[in-house]
């Protein structure tokens, strides 16, 4: 048996690896899809929201050319490039540390405009101006062109800085744009001085807040003296840029607004292009943008994740595995977003996460596919041992079969077919058979039918118990009552042979009550459902003993103390079994409750010694049931005793030989 769990083991175990390993190939094939990389966004955006610090860790401005700039203004956009060089040289003048034009200056305009605001570069340079890309659309391809600023103004100091950013598919910028020709990196140099070579881009953005957390200022009011106070700008990174959200002035133009990452939390989801640059200057100069976290964290996790998962599947109750199973995720959530706010790192969490919810249910369906195969073999085995309600409890509840054995308290029945051996002499091989299968075909319905097990057939003897295994208070009447069947039954099987001109046969019945050990038992290569004890044997001898008696049921007054009082018993001699040292006082069935008074009685006279008064009873018996074997046996041993000498004790029990 050993071998065979083994091998069932292996099965068990190689497919819940075989579902771990398709499990992993769907997650990473889902990984390719749009959908996923939309939720693994979504992620980014939920763990951008709770991380963001909310504030800025470098000295950066804002300008903004946002709706009351326009109203106090009263210019249309374009704004004159004479009014951008007043702000240069206000900004200038006030000590700002690095000034950028997140505007692009390409196409020439009237030299006036376009010398003032050269001027003003020269004045405060270096001034990083923004470049634009512009895509060209061909007959066979589409081509992008850089746009940089115009050359008169790169000449008279002004440094271009591509001002390009990357959104992805739902227009979120989430990559860090920061290379060594951008915007934000002209003006990150120029800021960090000797440190300027340090300065390396992240792959991710680093939001630090929603809208409106860098010190955002309207354009104009740098323009206006009084508006702001003196040195307002002094050491400070100053980005001019477009904020306006509704401005007809820009109804024309090409809004410089991208969404939001805090949009997925409730919060505003639009953001200004001018302010993404300014997030990108502060990453590069803190140094503490978001990096992607190293590729073989996720696959080794997994690797660790698929014994992890499939051992609290196969070890713990379902309840525990799963609660299990969710603390794991949430951890894996939770070290998710403590990567992404303090180490910096982003660690998608929805590879692992898919993986264990998968993997757990994976393991769940074929611990349930392999529960479903031991309850069919449980069915399949226990339906030729015990009825077929019985089966099903089992199959619902399995705790209720403990295999390996245990000790309980049964009845168990022997049976035998008296003169069988004769009979069968007078039958071929098939007819024995087939006498044998008929009779097997009426008792064990009866057994089963009554709640008791088939333990098994020994030539034409049937050996059965009840109060296993599932658990029966009443298993003594409950044997009893299928034995009283089981001999009606065999009035139908005499008949039958009768009427071939066949002999009858009669059917002797053993019952004793005792506890045992209950299981499969057996070896490596066959086992059995079955009892093993003395109470078995003496259960086996009973059923011999009803040779002496002429009884047809015989049981063991353990047995008949758990019966009922409306059950008759008439109580039979004390009898010492094979085997057994300890006499044992045996009842059969009897309805005539005069027979099993006397019975009584003259028993109770024997024990005391009252010979005659044993013989009186006796001889009432006999005239009531003529011939009655159990009486005579018990008049011959009265007999003996009187012949005794006086004073000599009296047996207790009567031994049985070879019964």
């Amino acid at each position: 048996m050993r071998a065979t769990v083994s091998r069932s083991a292996w099965r068990e175990s190689a497919l819940a690896l075989a579902a771990s390993v398709l499990v992993l190939l769907l997650v990473w094939s889902a990984t390719f899809t749009r959908p996923w990389h939309a939720l693994e966004f979504k992620t980014f955006d939920v763990l951008t929201s709770w991380a963001a610090p909310q504030r800025a860790a470098s000295p950066v401005v804002i300008l903004a050319i946002d709706e009351p700039t326009f109203q106090a203004l009263q210019q249309h956009w374009p704004f004159p490039r004479s009014l951008h060089a007043r702000l240069i040289e206000r900004v200038h003048a006030d000590g700002a540390a690095a000034i950028g034009m997140d505007v692009v200056f390409a196409d020439p305009g009237s030299e006036q405009e376009d010398a003032a605001l050269e001027r003003a570069v020269a004045t405060a340079a270096p001034v990083a101006l923004a470049s634009a890309r512009a895509k060209v659309e061909s007959g066979n391809a589409t081509l992008w062109t850089d746009v940089p600023p115009l050359p008169r103004l790169l000449a008279a100091g002004g440094q271009a800085g591509s001002a390009l950013v990357l959104p992805d598919d739902d227009f979120v910028v989430r990559r860090a744009f920061g290379d060594a020709d951008s915007l934000a990196m002209q003006l990150a140099r120029r800021v960090a001085g000797t440190r300027a070579s340090d300065l390396q881009p992240a792959e991710w953005l680093a939001y630090r807040g929603p809208r409106g957390t860098f010190d955002t200022r309207s354009y104009y009011q740098a323009l206006e003296p009084g508006l702001l106070p003196p040195g307002f700008f002094k050491d400070k990174i100053v980005l001019v840029g477009r904020s306006a959200l509704s401005a007809s002035e820009l109804e024309n133009a090409q809004a410089d607004l991208f969404n939001s990452p805090f949009g997925s939390t409730g919060g505003e989801r639009l953001f200004p292009g001018v302010e993404l640059q300014a997030t990108q200057v502060d990453n590069l100069l803190a140094g503490d943008g978001l990096r992607s976290a190293p590729g073989h964290w996720t696959p080794v996790l997994l690797l660790l994740l698929v014994p992890l998962v499939l051992l609290a599947g196969w070890r713990l109750h379902t309840g525990w595995a799963v609660a299990l199973m969710a603390g794991l995720i949430a951890a894996m959530a939770l070290a998710s977003w403590l990567l992404f706010a303090y180490a910096r790192l982003w660690w998608p969490p929805l590879v692992p996460i898919a993986s264990t919810a998968g993997l757990t249910g994976a393991t769940a369906l074929v611990i349930y596919a392999t529960v479903r195969r031991r309850a069919l073999q449980t069915r399949a085995m226990f339906a030729q041992y015990v009825p077929p309600t019985v089966v099903a409890r089992l199959v619902a509840e399995p705790g209720l079969m403990r295999l390996g054995g245990e000790v309980r308290e049964v009845t168990i029945m022997f049976t035998d077919l008296a003169n069988f051996t004769t009979l069968s002499e007078q039958l071929s091989a098939e007819q024995t058979v087939e006498l044998l299968t008929g009779y097997f075909d009426a008792m064990t319905p009866i057994i089963h039918a009554s709640g008791g097990t088939v333990d098994k057939f020994i030539g034409d003897a049937v050996m059965a118990f009840w109060g296993a295994p599932l658990d029966d208070a009443q298993h003594a009447e409950h044997a009893v009552r299928a034995a009283l069947d089981m001999q009606q039954a065999m009035e139908a099987l005499v008949a039958d042979l009768r009427a071939r001109g066949l002999p009858p046969l009669q059917m002797r019945i053993g019952l004793h009550t005792g506890r045992v050990v209950v299981g499969n038992v057996g070896s490596q290569q066959r086992f059995s459902y079955t009892v093993i004890g003395d109470a078995v044997n003496l259960a086996a001898r009973l059923e011999g003993a009803n040779k002496a008696f002429g009884t047809g049921i015989l049981l063991s007054e353990a047995t008949a103390r758990q019966l009922p009082e409306w059950l008759p018993l008439r109580v039979l001699e004390a009898v010492i079994v094979k085997g057994r040292a300890e006499p044992v006082r045996v009842f059969t069935l009897c309805a005539d409750s005069a027979v099993c008074a006397l019975s009584v009685a003259a028993l109770d006279a024997f024990q005391a010694g009252d010979a005659a008064a044993a013989a009186a009873h006796i001889n009432q018996l006999l005239q009531r049931c003529p011939g009655d074997p159990a009486a005579l046996r018990l008049q011959a041993r009265v007999a003996e005793a009187a012949a005794l000498p006086a004073g000599a004790p009296l047996p207790t029990a009567v031994a049985l030989g070879k019964l």
